[in-house]
């Protein structure tokens, strides 16, 4: 069993083992096992462990995997989350913090990929719950084995191997683990899934057939992926961070594939994990065809001149500060003089009454106001994008073919 669950790892990470990864480990006998298992097959690893705090012993689990890394001497972060306001999903919103507090210290360590532990078991659950809501063909397929987002590779390697295999493995060593208690808390709807597909089990429906079927369904959506890049290399193409697109692509592609491209784009302009309901992008789609400018998960949808232009939108990085070198809006990196005291924001009217030359750059209105721009307090020092350079420029993560390859991972 250790060398068959080592080498469904291995094959699982393919020909990212030649590269240094980031690794999720939380201390349960998943990741645990993760661990042991990139450590054994002698990958150059570094470990972050995401405490969210909601439980007394969150901080004690995160001092164990420490604890465990150090002698395994393996660098160890922990990642603490604090940005729980009491309200909406708890489950929800952990999840989007886990992936954006690994996302930051991936891209800080220099790590182009973090692999994550989920198993089969994981798969069977999410495809069950993504049943229940009445999920299409990307719902069902459930989580890829690799996938980009937020500018980092996520790989998840065990998802053929069951969660009991590892924790069968991890006997078989002598290795511990911590079993978070909210795993069996009825509260949670993951929870009564996994319960349920225990008596599920007793008529076939097994963890392992349900994530069978996912993969069935996940070459289903590559065969559609493959579609919707020809159709953006045909009718796509990226200029100043925005998707452009042909408006022929309203009249000359299927229905399914004109959806997945816009839907595509609107997730790479606002740099967004999860995209927008089916019936908002439906409207959306119609109100394009009908000529009108359309507005959507912080994008605007600009149509004239025989294209379509998908930009961001202002109100939707108005609050937006980072500083310069740093990751603007989870996508935009802005580099130049060594200066201190600024600040990237959006360009903004303000900021672009202070452009006389914007117009040259043959940009829309729109798409500057939301631009990144350097600031030092309320003084503009330079709009890259707008024509007033001033030595400083900015480039979206990924360049030019950075959009295509999102349609792939979406």
């Amino acid at each position: 069993m250790i060398a068959a669950v080592r080498q469904r790892f291995l094959q699982g990470l393919g020909d990212a083992v030649a590269q240094p990864l980031g690794l999720a480990v939380s201390g349960g006998g998943d990741s645990i096992a993760l661990l042991h298992l990139a450590v054994q097959a002698g990958l150059a690893v570094r470990v972050a462990t995401v405490d969210h705090g909601l439980r007394h012993e969150s901080a004690a689990e995160a001092d164990q995997v420490a604890r465990i890394c150090a002698g395994l001497k393996v660098p160890h972060t922990v990642l603490r989350w604090q940005g729980w306001d009491r309200r909406g999903n708890l489950q929800d919103q952990a999840r989007r913090a886990r992936y954006r507090l690994l996302a930051d210290w991936a891209r800080g360590c220099g790590l182009g990929a973090v692999v994550l532990a989920h198993t089969c078991d994981d798969q069977a659950e999410t495809f069950v719950m993504r049943l229940a809501r009445g999920a299409g063909v990307d719902g069902l397929a459930a989580m890829p084995v690799r996938r980009l987002s937020q500018g980092i590779t996520w790989l998840r390697p065990l998802l053929t191997v069951g969660r009991a295999e590892l924790r069968a493995w991890l006997t078989g060593q002598g290795l511990p683990w911590v079993e978070d208690p909210s795993n069996d808390d009825a509260h949670y709807h993951r929870v009564r899934v996994r319960k349920a597909l225990g008596t599920l089990a007793e008529v076939g429906i097994t963890a392992p057939t349900l994530a069978h079927v996912a993969g069935h369904l996940a070459q289903v959506r590559v065969a559609l992926d493959q579609q919707v890049l020809a159709a953006a290399r045909q009718f796509a193409r990226t200029l100043a961070g925005d998707v452009v697109l042909d408006a022929a692509c309203l009249t000359e592609l299927p229905p399914e594939i004109l959806r997945r491209m816009m839907r595509a784009a609107l997730l790479w302009v606002a740099s967004s994990e999860y995209g927008p309901r089916g019936e908002a992008l439906a409207r959306l789609i119609a109100a394009v065809q009908a000529g009108q400018t359309a507005t959507l998960l912080g994008c605007r949808v600009l149509v004239g001149r025989g294209v379509v232009r998908v930009t961001r939108e202002w109100q939707a990085v108005r609050d937006v500060v980072a500083e310069p070198g740093a990751l603007w809006d989870r996508r935009w990196q802005v580099s130049g003089p060594q200066a201190k005291g600024l600040q990237v924001r959006a360009l903004g009217d303000a900021g672009l009454a202070l452009c006389p030359r914007w117009r040259a750059t043959g940009l829309p209105r729109a798409s500057l106001l939301a631009s990144p721009a350097l600031w030092r307090g309320g003084d503009l020092v330079a709009a890259p994008l707008a024509g007033r350079p001033d030595g400083w420029q900015a480039e979206t993560v990924g360049g030019g073919q950075a959009f295509h390859l999102s349609v792939l991972s979406h």
